[in-house]
């Protein structure tokens, strides 16, 4: 590992003499080769910076910045607020003036923040200005431009914050926008988003009004666009009439999409700062969901849990965008969570049959907007999660688990009644500071109950010690219906979730109306066999996803182990007087 690692440092020196010696002929505006070489991230973020500021190259900023991350840990926004803090108090190098110490101390914070990868430190955040309040007091105002796209939205917000912390530091007072100022970035948001591109997050006008009054320092910018605003023009403490895009990048797909990642940090943290004057944020996130919520029902997961659709992913789509399910639908993509070796952060996966099922339309690597947690996915595949559940031409309905299965059926779809698995990873949630949302109940929640209920089990039987070996080694296990019936009955463990069906998707009156028709069928030689009612007892009967063939256009025929469990769940069940109506057994 060593040789190979040396061999590594030998080629890029000899590469470099190389690159070295042809620009030392002149023919390039320098000599030598600008970007430095940067055997870790914190000599990336030196690097990045030395390009506008080259006293700070020789300098030990890189050594800091690694003793501040064994205090606070690595890619920490304190790490980036204390080294921009040093760096502003000229304690590595020295600058030219004040305002120069603070505006390349901004831009260190914002390298570390973003990896030391991207040019948003040196062309998303182009300037710091000092400008007048109404009662004469100096306050800061940061300046953005396109770029600073390439930060991402936390990364946009988190240069705020440390542009704000500089200003306190250095003792300047917060910016007082006024009436029209306010208006202004209202207006100047939804031109942008109207006339120039789509922003990711669109604010509405009470979010952008609150989020401006709280913040102590002003977001400006470069003209960027050869529209003017709207309106309110012509105000002493905005250089331009023309729309800038930086402003609306980090106010919108900043810091109002960003809030609650902002505030999950900022509220650990924030008071030891000094940076109390953040907590407007809590407010910010409350009025934001009441916006986020205005005219939609709840949506009762559980007895506990209680999630609302969130049509933010589908407010401003563009014609011709295929849409695969709406907010919390039923039949549309069920959360499971968890990752597989070619999912990660941002990148979910669906199973293959799922793919073959929307005529291949939907391709590994495909980006699709999601309702939860926010932001987008490329797609990926895994085959170990649960697939869609079909109706065909004839009426049949068909759980596709396998491949060939779904390409042997294909091209008799005529309704998709379930999409499948959305594989999830939990760091997308913990990423984008979201409430965990309760998923379906799947085989690996399955096996950690009865793996929990094995520890305690008093048997000597080989069936429950082969069963507990084989939950250590697969979390994915698949079982016959008595295999389920039987770990369920001894182990006081739910079914199987192969023989768990939709019931959720159904209600009471739904239920009672099954448990009717039910009692006009008969079991035989392993198949429950119903008569053919084409009305709302053979709906139910697909909404719950149990598997079933028409037969001579008269029959309803239920096979094998899915034959077996409705069999058994259904006989279980009986009518009562009272205020239910149904009794399980």
């Amino acid at each position: 590992m060593n040789e190979y690692f040396d061999r590594i440092n030998v080629e890029l020196h000899h590469v470099l003499d190389i690159a070295n010696d042809a620009k030392s002929i002149g023919y390039d505006p320098f000599n030598n080769v600008e970007i430095l070489i940067a055997k870790n991230m914190a000599e990336r973020v030196v690097g990045l910076i030395s390009v506008m500021a080259p006293q700070i190259k020789d300098t030990n900023v890189a050594e800091r910045i690694q003793e501040l991350e064994k205090e606070y840990g690595k890619l920490d926004w304190r790490v980036a607020l204390k080294i921009a803090e040093e760096v502003s108090f000229e304690k590595f190098c020295k600058f030219k003036d004040k305002k120069e110490a603070m505006e390349i101390g901004i831009r260190v914070g914002m390298a570390y923040v973003t990896n030391g990868v991207v040019s948003s430190p040196l062309e998303g955040f182009t300037q710091l200005k000092v400008r007048k309040r109404k009662d004469g007091k100096e306050y800061l105002s940061l300046f953005f431009s396109g770029p600073i796209r390439s930060a991402g939205g936390t990364g946009a917000s988190v240069s705020v914050i440390i542009g704000d912390y500089i200003r306190k530091k250095f003792g300047y007072d917060v910016y007082d926008p006024d009436d029209n100022e306010i208006k202004r970035f209202c207006t100047e948001l939804r031109d942008y988003h109207e006339r120039v591109t789509n922003l990711q997050y669109f604010p509405s006008e009470d979010e952008i009004k609150f989020m401006v009054k709280g913040l102590q320092v002003q977001i400006d910018g470069d003209p960027s666009e050869k529209i003017e605003v709207s309106n309110y023009k012509d105000l002493p403490r905005m250089d331009t009439n023309k729309v800038r895009n930086g402003v609306c990048l980090v106010i919108g797909e900043g810091l109002c999409q960003k809030a609650p990642k902002l505030w999950k940090q900022l509220s650990k943290w924030g008071k030891d700062w000094e940076m109390e004057h953040w907590n407007f944020l809590g407010d910010f996130l409350d009025l934001q969901k009441k916006i986020k919520s205005k005219g939609v029902a709840k949506v009762n997961v559980d007895s506990t849990v209680k999630i609302k659709p969130d049509y933010t992913f589908i407010k401003d789509l563009v014609a011709g965008r295929p849409v695969l399910t709406h907010p919390l639908r039923t039949g549309g993509f069920r959360l499971r969570y968890g990752r597989g070796r070619n999912t990660g952060l941002s990148s979910m996966a669906i199973h293959p049959c799922t793919m073959i099922v929307l005529d291949n339309y939907i391709a590994i690597g495909t980006q699709l907007k999601v309702e939860r947690p926010s932001k987008g996915t490329a797609l990926s595949v895994c085959d170990s999660i649960e697939g869609p559940i079909v109706k065909l031409n004839d009426g049949s309905v068909v759980f596709f688990d396998s491949i060939e299965k779904a390409e042997a059926n294909k091209k008799n779809v005529k309704e998709i009644l379930f999409l499948g698995d959305l594989l999830v990873t939990y760091g997308d949630f913990v990423n984008r500071a979201h409430t965990l949302v309760p998923s379906g109940y799947c085989e690996e929640w399955w096996c950690r109950g009865v793996e929990e209920k094995l520890k305690d089990f008093k048997s000597e039987d080989k069936f429950f010690m082969d069963l507990l070996n084989d939950l250590i080694n697969d979390f994915t296990i698949k079982t016959d219906f008595e295999t389920s019936l039987r770990i369920s009955t001894e182990l006081k463990v739910p079914m199987h979730p192969r023989y768990t069906y939709h019931w959720k998707d159904i209600n009471k009156d739904d239920f009672s109306l099954l448990l009717d028709y039910y009692r006009e069928g008969h079991y035989e030689n392993n198949e429950f066999v119903l008569p053919l009612i084409n009305g709302r007892e053979k709906r139910i009967l697909e909404l719950i996803g149990i598997e079933h063939e028409i037969k001579d256009f008269e029959k309803v025929v239920i096979k094998n182990e899915d034959g077996k469990a409705f069999y058994y769940f259904m006989s279980n069940v009986k009518k009562t007087e009272g205020e239910n109506g149904l009794e399980i057994l």
